[in-house]
């Protein structure tokens, strides 16, 4: 008499979870067909009736239930000790990979590669590779980076992020920034259009055009962006942007200005002005901490959808360009949400000084000062 199969008793949110695993294109088949070996037997199926609309043995289906039963759901996804493809390498030789990898470099090189690592440690490229994901380890990609010097960095930080993440009552919080030296380049020829199995195209070579500068202000609320373009990037252009501002919002509203230590922002005319506009508060972010200024992540978003795939053929072109896409972000604004707070950040921060420092020591002192000094 066969053995009465073992009662299956899931939750509704753990069958829907199964049912998503099976139906899944990224699931491992073996993976599948567990989720549907559970399936059958919470809905009563006995385990030689499964086993035989499922093309597998009584006993895989009974020791699948079991599992389930005593372990959740998440025992699909698990490989019993002993089973599983084994490795080809032991831990000895893996470790000598990764230490390679962040230890050294190829001769007269800057970084490995899979195959330079797989020639070097006699193994296959594939299994670099694996190791590489294993350990999120990416010699190929680099990124731009500096930690500032500013001696009030601290002081300037949380006087920022607390405009971000605690803006006062009945003001208005701007970012301000100029992107000078915008360049109306113009491709040597016509690009390919995109098409199926093709991206589009564009030329390596250009032509120069000359250069605008956008001077923006981003209210940190609602993501709007009040921009004008000049031809230049001097106090009196500042100003004028400025007193546009002015015009722009009421007099009673305060407005609290974000801006960078650009030496236009401090001359000595644009300062006078301010003085006699005290409803404008400036907050000065760190030095090399642009990434601290929220516009700066909009100026982004122009990069990448207005000016880098495009073509200018003079000044006017792109100008034309650049109010397109204020007017078309500006109709569906989109604000850019900080969400940092200044502990998190100055626990990086001192993570980052603390290794810069132990390369090359007095690299992250503020200017003037050096270690033991």
């Amino acid at each position: 008499m066969p053995k009465k199969s073992v009662a299956v008793a899931l939750e509704p949110s753990a069958q829907s979870q199964l049912a998503q695993w099976e139906s899944a294109h990224g699931t491992p088949q073996q993976v599948a067909l567990r989720c549907r070996i559970i399936l059958e037997a919470a809905d009563g199926q006995e385990n030689g009736a499964i086993a035989d609309r499922l093309g597998i043995n009584r006993h895989t289906v009974e020791l699948w239930r079991d599992r389930v039963r005593q372990g959740g759901i998440d025992q699909v996804w698990e490989i019993a000790p002993g089973r599983g493809i084994k490795p080809h390498y032991d831990q000895a030789k893996r470790d000598a990979i990764i230490n390679a990898t962040l230890q050294t470099k190829p001769k007269g090189m800057t970084h490995w590669s899979c195959r330079l690592m797989a020639k070097a440690q006699q193994v296959s490229a594939s299994t670099v590779n694996r190791l590489w994901q294993l350990h999120n380890l990416k010699p190929h990609l680099s990124r731009t980076f500096k930690l500032s010097r500013d001696p009030k960095f601290l002081e300037k930080l949380t006087d920022v992020v607390g405009l971000y993440l605690n803006p006062p009552q009945k003001a208005l919080v701007l970012c301000l920034d100029e992107k000078s030296q915008i360049q109306a380049l113009d491709r040597t020829q016509p690009g390919l259009p995109l098409k199926k199995g093709r991206c589009g195209t564009m030329t390596h070579d250009y032509k120069r055009n000359g250069t605008t500068t956008l001077f923006a202000a981003l209210k940190v609320l609602e993501g709007k962006v009040i921009g004008q373009c000049h031809a230049r990037h001097r106090p009196q252009e500042w100003l004028q942007f400025l007193r546009r501002l002015d015009g722009e919002f009421a007099q009673e509203i305060p407005l609290h200005l974000v801006m960078d230590n650009y030496g236009t922002h401090k001359e000595p005319r644009v300062q006078a002005w301010l003085k006699k506009h005290p409803r404008f508060v400036c907050h000065f972010i760190p030095t090399s901490s642009s990434w601290l200024n929220l516009v700066e992540r909009w100026f982004e978003e122009l990069s990448e959808k207005a000016i880098r795939r495009g073509s200018f053929a003079s000044v006017p072109d792109l100008q034309k360009a650049i109010e397109e896409f204020l007017g078309a972000w500006n109709s569906s604004p989109k604000p850019f949400v900080w969400t940092a707070t200044v502990e998190g950040i100055m626990k990086k921060i001192e993570r980052a000084r603390a290794k810069l420092e132990a390369i090359k020591p007095g690299c992250t002192q503020p200017r003037g000062k050096r270690a033991g000094r």
